[in-house]
């Protein structure tokens, strides 16, 4: 059944990594974070008005429940839209039935990176690229419980609250939503 749903969906964003409100676009991705334990997973989603991460979810395992948990606390934290779209790279995770699901029942559209192509996802690729030499390069994790503290902090104290995007006129995406009226 994955294959034919990866197969059967588009890429809607068509790197248009803006949005005109909140909730209208969201970009979401998988990460490893080293540790001396193993790897760590992280799942993000990001909200392309402002750059807010909205979701996120961190596991010793990647499978489809971390994306889905990252996708339940983005629609626990936000209303979503009537045109909502999500956008993702082609993982299974992503194409599987209780992830399409969760999308179909919340009406949110789904939207995939063509295969192989990094630059679909680029506002994405990008904030990682940001949390690793932000962050992540910075530290060596020993356990994973580290590492998960670290991100934590890093996404809901600083990147969220206190990071300043040239995207959103140098505001961080907190003040964005804020000067916007949310």
């Amino acid at each position: 059944m994955i294959q034919s749903t990866i197969n059967l969906l588009g890429n809607h964003l068509n790197r248009q990594f803006n949005a005109d409100k909140p909730n209208q676009r969201w970009t979401t991705d998988i990460t490893y974070i080293p540790t001396v334990e193993g790897w760590l997973y992280l799942s993000v989603v990001m909200d392309l008005y402002s750059r807010k991460i909205i979701g996120w979810s961190m596991s010793d395992r990647m499978k489809e429940s971390l994306v889905i948990d990252a996708l339940k606390m983005a629609l626990f934290r936000r209303k979503i839209n009537s045109d909502a779209l999500l956008h993702s790279d082609r993982g299974s995770q992503y194409a599987s039935d209780n992830f399409q699901q969760m999308l179909r029942h919340n009406r949110i559209k789904c939207s995939m990176s063509r295969k192989g192509d990094c630059w679909d996802n680029a506002a994405m690729e990008s904030f990682f690229h940001t949390l690793k030499t932000e962050c992540v390069y910075h530290e060596k994790y020993l356990t994973r419980d580290e590492a998960k503290k670290s991100i934590f902090d890093y996404i809901e104290v600083f990147y969220n609250r206190q990071r300043k995007h040239s995207f959103i006129g140098y505001k961080s995406p907190e003040q964005y939503e804020l000067a916007s009226g949310l």
